[in-house]
């Protein structure tokens, strides 16, 4: 059932959704949360969709907020709140209500949302894109225990990571996260399965894509060890080595659909890795609405801790060659500076070498002497 109200209050939405859910002989007593979508006009049907679909599993009243503030200055004159409501069917195991906000309006958009929601329901709120820079603090975020954002669609994915991790609050999440579960769950049940002492990993993926950080970041936190960051062509994260004493273990996806995991001493194994749909991700994330602490410190590490060379051997060669280029600069800057400093270092090398061989002459004088 759809029923479009222009020119409408909150009230008189919450009269229509009670009026088709006798028309269709739905309640609304099985709903478990309410999920607020901020999005626009062209984004709103691929979310709707997602959430339609997720609502299979937790059944919910989805609110779609379509902000349109408008670009003259009568249009932003104008305000007026516009809905069209589905339920049944056209709503997957719930209802939508998509809230079309004209004009000032847009600036008061939790004032129109908060009559909606479910009592006495959790309240979740998902950005698919454009999500602000702290979502605890945004009006309609501030309504909500779990917060969704995807720094996948933002300009710089990579660096949406810094701002997620400065306005970090109990109960923010990021669908870059969720799509590495998998791989967390196959890494850790490949250590499980083989203990052994993990001495550096690799994490291979597209240069653009915020999963492949937060896993060489998780790894870091969970293994205390130096991880690689490695650029390809993708899809997505590509690759994992840990690096351990008794060879590699490897959890490889080419292809973007099946893993191989390689083990030593075991066969390689095939295993499902496939890129999920953005409705199983919703669905992953409702399904617990406590606050993600493994999330939370693993997008607080600093994104600089991946370019760390994984072998000690050649961090300690880049140092002595920086220390070298140190030298080689301040020589051509102040010659007689550095060579009187290496005669007075070559000076105090001979003082030391002879003390040891006066002691030892006299070691051998005293014994023999006995």
């Amino acid at each position: 059932m759809k029923i479009d109200l222009t020119k409408t209050t909150s009230s008189k939405i919450n009269a229509a959704l009670m009026e088709a859910r006798r028309a269709s002989g739905s309640t609304a007593a099985g709903m478990v949360l309410t999920l607020v979508i901020v999005t626009d006009e062209g984004s709103a049907y691929d979310a709707l969709k997602a959430a339609n679909d997720a609502s299979r599993e937790h059944p919910m009243r989805t609110l779609a907020v379509i902000k349109r503030a408008g670009r003259s200055p009568r249009a932003r004159a104008e305000t007026r709140l516009d809905a069209e409501i589905l339920v049944g069917s056209d709503a997957g195991s719930g209802e939508t209500v998509i809230l079309r906000m004209h004009g000032e309006l847009v600036a008061h958009a939790q004032s129109v949302v908060l009559p909606l929601l479910l009592p006495d329901a959790p309240v979740v709120v998902w950005w698919p894109d454009n999500a602000p820079l702290h979502p605890a603090q945004d009006p309609l975020g501030s309504l909500a225990q779990r917060r969704i954002t995807d720094a996948v669609t933002a300009e710089s994915p990579v660096g949406q990571l810094a701002q997620r991790a400065q306005s970090y609050t109990p109960g923010d999440t990021d669908l870059a996260w969720t799509r590495i579960t998998g791989w967390r769950s196959m890494l850790a049940a490949a250590l499980d399965q083989r203990p052994s002492a993990i001495v550096s990993a690799v994490v291979e993926g597209e240069s653009y894509n915020p999963s492949v950080e937060l896993l060489g970041l998780w790894l870091t936190n969970r293994l205390h060890v130096p991880v690689e960051r490695v650029v390809t062509g993708g899809p997505g994260i590509t690759a994992v080595h840990l690096r351990t004493k008794d060879g590699d273990v490897t959890l490889d996806r080419p292809d973007g659909l099946m893993g191989t995991l390689s083990m030593p001493g075991s066969p390689d194994r095939q295993v499902a890795l496939k890129r999920r749909e953005t409705s199983e991700l919703i669905a992953e994330e409702l399904r617990r609405l406590d606050p993600d602490d493994i999330y939370a410190t693993a997008v607080r590490t600093p994104v600089e801790r991946l370019h760390e060379p994984a072998n000690a051997e050649t961090a300690a060669a880049e140092r002595i060659a920086h220390e070298v280029a140190e030298v080689t600069a301040a020589a051509v800057a102040d010659p007689e500076q550095v060579s009187a400093g290496v005669t007075a270092d070559a000076t105090a090398a001979d003082a030391a070498e002879k003390k040891p061989a006066k002691k030892a002459a006299g070691k051998r004088t005293s014994k023999e002497g006995a």
